[in-house]
C-alpha cells in the first residue's frame, strides 16, 4: 500500500476510533448527558464498538492498524515494512488528537456546564493537598474523557498491566492470520478484534483503565492540555508515560513470542 493510503487510513480510523471511544466516555461522565453513569459495562462495549468502527473503514486502505503496539507487533512478526512504521505511528498520533477535538466540539455545552459546575470545582484538589484521597492531584475533573489514569498509583503495576493488556489483544491480531489456511478471517477480523477489546475492557481494564494503545492516550492528553477548558486541571503528565511505554513493550513481546510459537 502506498504512503497515501497509510495516512489516510490511519488517520481517518484513528480518529473515528478515539471519537466514539472518548465519546462513550464523556456520555458517561457528564450530568448532562441522557448515558450518565450508564457505568463501566457501557465503556468497555462503546470502546469495542469504536475499534470495530475503526478497523471497517481503515482495513481495506491502510489495514487498520489504529495503534502503535499492533504496528510494532506487525513489524517485529514481519508483515509490516520496518520503514512505514514511522509513517503508521505519525498518522496515528494525529488521528487520535483530531478525534479527541470533535469529542470536545460534539459534548462542548457539556463540558462548559460540567466544568462550571460549583459541585465539580469543589471537589477539586486544593493548593494544600487531595481533597479525595484517591484523586490524583494533576489530574483535572474531565482527563478521564481523553485519557487513561490508574486506581491505584503503583508504577510497576500498572506497568504490568498495561504490557500483559496489550499482549493479549496484539497475540489476538496476530493469530487471525493464522485461520483459513493462512488467509486470515478478512472482514470478520474487525468483529473479532472488537470483541476482544471488550474482553480486555472487563477484564483487565479496572487497575488503569486499559489504555492498549500509546496514542489513545497521549494524543487525547495532549488536546487536553491544550484546550482551552475552563477549570480544566493538569493532565497528569507523571503518568503519561505508562500508558505509552507499556503498550509498546507489550506490542513487542506479543510479535516475539508470535514468532517463537506460531512461526
Amino acid at each position: 500500500m502506498s504512503s497515501s493510503d497509510i495516512f489516510i487510513g490511519e488517520t481517518i480510523g484513528t480518529a473515528v476510533l478515539i471519537l466514539l471511544g472518548g465519546g462513550v466516555c464523556a456520555a458517561v461522565t457528564f450530568k448532562r448527558s441522557k448515558a450518565y453513569n450508564a457505568g463501566w459495562v457501557a465503556i468497555a462495549f462503546g470502546w469495542g464498538f469504536a475499534v470495530l468502527t475503526g478497523a471497517y473503514l481503515a482495513g481495506g486502505v491502510s489495514g487498520a492498524h489504529l495503534n502503535p503496539a499492533v504496528t510494532i507487533g506487525l513489524a517485529i512478526e514481519g508483515g509490516t515494512k520496518w520503514s512505514d512504521v514511522p509513517l503508521y505511528l505519525g498518522s496515528q498520533l494525529l488521528g487520535a488528537m483530531i478525534g479527541a477535538v470533535l469529542v470536545w466540539a460534539t459534548y462542548y455545552g457539556q463540558f462548559r456546564a460540567h466544568l462550571t459546575d460549583p459541585e465539580i470545582i469543589a471537589a477539586q484538589p486544593d493548593d494544600e493537598g487531595l481533597v479525595d484521597q484517591k484523586a490524583a492531584p494533576e489530574a483535572g475533573p474531565v482527563l478521564g474523557i481523553f485519557s487513561t489514569g490508574p486506581e491505584i498509583r503503583n508504577t510497576v503495576q500498572n506497568l504490568i498491566t498495561e504490557i500483559i493488556a496489550t499482549v493479549v489483544l496484539v497475540l489476538a491480531i496476530l493469530t487471525q492470520g493464522l485461520n483459513d489456511g493462512g488467509n486470515g478471517l478478512g472482514t470478520l477480523g474487525a468483529l473479532i478484534t472488537a470483541l476482544v477489546v471488550v474482553g480486555i475492557g472487563l477484564s483487565l481494564g479496572g487497575p488503569t483503565g486499559y489504555a492498549i494503545n500509546p496514542v489513545r492516550d497521549l494524543g487525547p492528553r495532549i488536546v487536553h492540555a491544550l484546550l482551552p477548558l475552563p477549570n480544566k486541571g493538569g493532565s497528569d503528565w507523571t503518568y503519561a508515560w505508562i500508558p505509552v511505554a507499556g503498550p509498546l513493550i507489550g506490542g513487542a513481546i506479543a510479535g516475539g513470542l508470535y514468532n517463537l510459537a506460531f512461526k
